[in-house]
């Protein structure tokens, strides 16, 4: 069972999640403005949770400087010549008018999209964003199956959600993982990563330091791919 409240912590307003069952608290910055969660036992009071916040105080800087200078692309009108990225490499989009039906293609360099004339923006966007969506689907099975065997666990389900703050998260009682859309849009070795962190909370449930060992032990490559995640152009995001 969780509570959920919103405290003031200095000059950050903190979101505050309590578990009953919980040991320890864990903080989180949550892009792309920096929200700050805490996930706390049940019954923690105010006080000690405020003075955990303080003593965070740099590392929370420190995420959200880094999380305002990252690069964001520009609000997408889903027009010729605008840049898409599939599994890390930059695609020019084509928009050709033509015909009654909508497809889209890849070709060298381009992603090509088809539709008929007088097409309207979100129609545009959707039909792109399905795309992008059963490219995830298709690949995902095979990564999946990879990671699970190097971890030695298996999940119910995987599915795929576009999401803001989150590149994937894990229902562990249901064994089941939730992947953002959006990493379609990045090399494979990060769907890996977050595939592999994600199931590694099946052995440890939090982010403990057993947790992080773990992770390092069944992919020790994560520090390139969180980089990545981290270097690379973020999607643009109405506020």
């Amino acid at each position: 069972m969780t509570a959920e409240k919103t405290i003031m912590a200095g000059d950050f307003e903190v979101h505050i999640t309590e578990r009953r069952g919980q040991k320890n608290m864990y903080i989180r910055v949550s892009p792309p403005d920096g929200g700050i969660t805490v996930s706390a036992p049940a019954g923690t009071p105010d006080t000690l949770i405020k003075n955990f916040i303080l003593r965070k105080i740099p590392e929370i800087t420190q995420a959200r400087e880094r999380m305002r200078k990252q690069f964001r692309q520009s609000k997408r009108e889903y027009v010729s010549g605008e840049t898409c990225y599939y599994w890390g490499v930059p695609y020019m989009l084509q928009v050709v008018y033509e015909g009654r039906r909508s497809k889209v293609e890849r070709v060298p360099g381009k992603i090509i999209m088809t539709v008929p004339e007088g097409t309207p923006i979100e129609k545009r966007k959707s039909l792109l964003t399905e795309w992008y969506r059963q490219e995830l689907k298709r690949m995902l099975p095979i990564v999946l199956a990879e990671c699970e065997k190097r971890v030695g666990v298996n999940i119910n389900s995987c599915n795929v959600r576009n999401m803001k703050t989150r590149w994937g998260s894990c229902n562990i009682s249901r064994k089941r993982i939730l992947i953002n859309l959006q990493l379609v849009k990045k090399p494979l070795e990060c769907l890996e990563y977050v595939l592999t962190h994600e199931l590694v909370h099946l052995l440890e449930k939090n982010h403990t330091n057993r947790f992080k060992s773990l992770v390092e032990k069944y992919y020790p490559a994560w520090r390139e791919a969180k980089r990545i995640l981290a270097d690379m152009p973020l999607d643009y995001w109405e506020k």
